[in-house]
């Protein structure tokens, strides 16, 4: 039986409480975590799980004004929510994170989504090792960097 479960992290003096849904994977709630911790540097009003005014909900979060300037998805995510992300939010910055999975295999649905659209910002396309939990979370605390991450930023 899964049960709802309250995380409490922090990474760069900030904290987050994030609540596991029973239908959630814990793998999904880290995922949205390392992202936070990952982009929080760059994105200091980084947000996880609030709407974004649009047909879909991020997981992640950044705005300036009422446009999205950072958005982040943790998992699958469907072909048509790729192309609309993609197509209607170039001036977005994405990152789309994945667990255990190879990066070559992630990279490639991507890049197909991209084909025929023009974009004036990244795509970040990340992969976290199953293992990521005890490798990344000390004591409550994420201590993760880009550099120990298998990813690939796609420029626009």
């Amino acid at each position: 039986m899964s049960l709802r479960r309250k995380l409490t992290l922090s990474a760069h003096h900030h904290s987050l409480v994030l609540v596991k849904q029973p239908q959630e994977k814990l793998e999904h709630v880290l995922m949205k975590a390392f992202l936070w911790a990952l982009y929080l540097p760059e994105y200091p009003d980084l947000r996880v799980e609030v709407p974004a005014g649009l047909r879909y909900k991020p997981d992640v979060l950044a705005s300036i004004g009422d446009r999205p300037a950072f958005w982040g998805e943790a998992g699958a995510v469907s072909p048509d929510k790729y192309r609309y992300l993609l197509r209607h939010q170039s001036h977005t910055h994405f990152a789309f994170a994945r667990w255990g999975m190879r990066l070559p295999q992630h990279l490639e649905r991507i890049q197909d989504h991209l084909k025929g659209i023009r974009r004036h910002a990244p795509v970040d396309v990340l992969v976290f090792p199953e293992d990521s939990e005890a490798r990344f979370i000390l004591d409550g605390e994420i201590q993760l960097d880009f550099a120990q991450l298998n990813w690939r930023r796609l420029a626009p």
